[in-house]
């Protein structure tokens, strides 16, 4: 792999905006595009936008085609702005490199170098040697958040992690017994919905499956198409057929890791119903993390949500997985006999390790969103 490419050559105020747009029209495909990246695109003429594009569903047509498919013959001489390396290898679709030359774009402004070593600057490199100028680097941070899942994947062999709790005004997460309560209104639901549909998988454990029955959807007006896979924890195949995980895998995939020495009758009775289940190592019962996380990158997931109860959140915070940590405040008590959010460790253990990046009202709740420092 080349070594990445940080500098722009040249930037202007325009250059900046259209990048940003470029940006904005990526995360469209957020949740959408996996295994490949949510790539934006824009293509500017004499200060005119001519062309726009995003990755599309399933990850093709990209957004580079995409955009140079709107602009037609309006291409020719036009500024290509996109927020990832075009691709320079042959796929299931041509190079977008190709593309790019062949529809006669003058310069390309390219955030970010391309991790994968199937293109790792060849990209940028193929441009320049059909002589379109490259400038690389313009808002890199913002794209590297945005790819933050295409390249966890192929740098640590991993998802990016975001990791969602909930907590009282006194800062529990449920009621004694690990029965499920209230503790945020509508606003903040929303919100939650709003972040399952930017993400591949939301992976519970059997113990909220068991409790909530949840839905584990995106359920906003047009957004349920867009609900993650599910993914369930359950060591030893005990989800019931009954509930809505399995009971609905005909409109959204549910995944199932369990134990290698799990029941077979039970694995059977799980897949007719259309649910793919997966083997992983144990250790007294608690399934390998590391396992889970590897074949769930293996199978093209790039952003994964955990929503799962204190047990699972507090497995993600110890293994060091969690990237993002988004975490709504209720404004109602529980009192001294609700239980923890995390198992077994006080919050902090996120809230001091991670950076602060945004914290804001819904409602009468507050959202707030870490990142790694």
């Amino acid at each position: 792999m080349s070594e990445p490419e940080t500098s722009v050559v040249s930037s202007t105020t325009d250059d900046q905006r259209f990048m940003r747009l470029a940006l904005a029209l990526g995360r469209r495909g957020l949740g959408n595009t996996w295994p490949n990246p949510a790539v934006g695109a824009v293509l500017v003429k004499d200060g005119v936008i001519v062309g726009r594009g995003w990755t599309q569903p399933g990850g093709r047509p990209h957004a580079e085609t995409e955009a140079l498919r709107r602009a037609k013959r309006a291409a020719k001489g036009a500024t290509l702005y996109v927020t990832l390396e075009p691709c320079s290898h042959e796929g299931k679709t041509p190079p977008c490199a190709d593309a790019i030359i062949k529809a006669g774009v003058a310069r390309v402004v390219s955030a970010l170098e391309d991790p994968n070593p199937e293109v790792a600057g060849q990209g940028h490199a193929r441009l320049r040697e059909a002589g379109i100028t490259v400038d690389v680097g313009l808002c890199a941070d913002e794209a590297r958040a945005a790819h933050a899942g295409h390249i966890g994947r192929i740098a640590s062999g991993r998802p990016h992690v975001t990791l969602k709790l909930a907590v009282s005004a006194d800062g529990k997460a449920g009621f004694a017994g690990r029965k499920p309560a209230p503790i945020t209104e509508v606003d903040a639901r929303d919100r939650v919905f709003m972040v399952r549909y930017q993400n591949d998988a939301i992976l519970v454990g059997l113990g909220t499956i068991l409790s909530d029955n949840p839905q584990l959807t995106t359920r906003l007006p047009g957004l349920y198409e867009r609900s993650p896979v599910r993914v369930v924890l359950d060591a030893n195949l005990r989800t019931p057929l009954s509930l809505s995980v399995v009971s609905t895998v005909g409109d959204v995939p549910t995944w199932i890791f369990c134990s290698k020495k799990a029941s077979e009758v039970a694995e059977d009775f799980l897949t007719q119903k259309g649910c793919k289940v997966f083997r992983v190592d144990d250790t007294q019962g608690r399934l390998d993390l590391d396992e889970i996380m590897k074949v769930l990158a293996e199978n093209g997931i790039t952003r994964l949500m955990v929503e799962g109860g204190p047990t699972v959140a507090a497995s993600f915070a110890a293994a060091d997985m969690v990237d993002e940590f988004v975490l709504f405040r209720g404004s109602r008590d529980i009192g001294d006999k609700g239980i923890d959010p995390l198992e077994g460790m006080p919050l902090d253990k996120l809230t001091g390790a991670l950076r602060l990046i945004d914290s804001q009202p819904l409602g009468p709740d507050t959202v707030e969103h870490y990142v790694r420092a």
